[in-house]
């Protein structure tokens, strides 16, 4: 295993609207008094930013859209592309955002469209937007709102987009329950197909949709991932023994799932076979809070943690994985460290409140003394401190994004399986 400090480019989120004391304390104003002593010491401790998303339909750059998340500051969209020679990041579009954004997803098919899942003074909501065409040639271009995911009385937690092509549906996810959303772009309007509840007992944090079957999402459920079919609205699938903070689907292989666990590892899954992982990856020192197949490389995933550190994973599922493993640099043998790279640039990203901390350590103080709060406010298992996401364009770019809002975009070209 190599680890690396970051030679990637970088780019900072830099907030174009100052402070407003009189908008934040307007925002709580509804708020009892523990509930706003959790509100302020948030508005202190989480990140700035924590969603990015690649622009996947975007066939001409490669673009990454990422969303600021402040309770103090107007929040923005941040349109960022690499130059063509691969060294620069910069901002080709800039847009205002009503609310803290929460999640942020692209349309696999149209490169102007994405989803967001925001949050103001504690009342959730989603939406969807278009970015206007002519943007470049305005000073302030404004978002426009296709359609609002209004349905939701729960905590919404995330939108998706099936990542296969062109689709008119949308799934969405909040606590409690799992819509399925007919959206209409020449009329401005999503309806509500269907829905279903999980039930009061279990609660909902995010899913994926599956990239082989448009009737089919896991969701991540506490202990377990459910499967669902989303004709039916039933589950299909329990992994009882999963408990994940976020799931990803194999791009290329059928019914292969990657979760990442709630303490510190990483499994993969066969869901024909539920009862146990059929990999098993020791994940980070801390929390792992997210996890992504590669969209090419399916053998290679990426997961980010609270230690501070991206990693870079080879995980086979059969043995013609493990043969093409054997070709890669620096693989004398079949039973080789599954951790190929570790990219540890994110450790000095804390400073503020807590410049004497590293984020580790930030991340077990608050584990040990703050996580009451959390729940307070009803915000855990929604502390992530580190964004990520491949590019399709170019599938061996990935994107990161630190909790104080910069994005670093790194290369695995070197760790590339030969074909």
């Amino acid at each position: 295993m190599q680890s690396t400090t970051s030679s990637g480019i970088a780019y900072d989120l830099k907030y174009q609207v100052p402070y407003d004391r009189s908008a934040f304390l307007r925002r709580c104003h509804h708020l009892s008094f523990s509930s706003f002593i959790c509100c302020w010491l948030i508005a202190i401790l989480i990140p700035k930013a924590r969603c990015i998303c690649d622009v996947k339909a975007d066939a001409e750059t490669t673009c990454f859209l990422a969303g600021t998340l402040s309770l103090k500051e107007e929040n923005e969209i941040h349109l960022i592309q690499i130059s063509p020679s691969g060294t620069e990041l910069t901002c080709r579009g800039l847009f205002s955002h009503p609310h803290e954004i929460w999640n942020l997803a692209s349309c696999p098919f149209d490169p102007r469209t994405f989803s967001t899942v925001f949050d103001s003074g504690g009342i959730y909501g989603a939406a969807v937007w278009k970015i206007p065409d002519d943007f470049a040639n305005s000073n302030s271009p404004q978002l426009e709102q296709i359609a609002s995911l209004d349905a939701h009385s729960c905590e919404i937690r995330s939108v998706l987009w099936w990542p296969s092509g062109k689709h008119n549906k949308l799934v969405s996810i909040d606590k409690e329950n799992l819509y399925l959303w007919s959206l209409d772009s020449s009329t401005k309007s999503a309806k509500v197909q269907s829905q279903e509840s999980v039930g009061m007992l279990h609660y909902l944090s995010g899913g994926a949709w599956d990239p082989h079957d448009q009737n089919a999402v896991a969701l991540t459920c506490e202990s377990s991932i459910q499967c669902w079919d989303i004709r039916s609205m039933k589950k299909t699938t329990t992994l009882d023994h999963a408990h994940a903070r976020a799931v990803d689907y194999n791009p290329k292989k059928q019914h292969i799932l990657v979760t990442a666990e709630y303490e510190s590892g990483i499994c993969v899954w066969d869901i024909r076979m539920p009862d146990v992982p059929i990999r098993e990856l020791p994940g980070h020192a801390h929390w792992t809070w997210s996890v992504q197949h590669n969209p090419e490389y399916h053998e290679l995933i990426l997961s980010s943690g609270t230690d501070s550190t991206v990693n870079l994973w080879f995980a086979s599922v059969d043995g013609m994985d493990d043969a093409i493993y054997e070709r890669m640099p620096e693989s004398p043998s079949r039973k080789v460290d599954p951790l190929i790279c570790s990219f540890s640039d994110y450790e000095d990203c804390v400073y503020g409140n807590f410049p004497f901390l590293r984020l580790n350590e930030v991340a077990r103080w608050l584990d040990c003394h703050l996580f009451p709060f959390f729940c307070l406010w009803k915000r855990r298992g929604n502390f992530i401190f580190v964004g990520l996401s491949w590019s399709c364009r170019e599938p061996w770019l990935f994107a990161s994004l630190s909790y104080d809002g910069r994005v670093v975009v790194e290369s695995v070209k070197p760790y590339l399986p030969k074909q």
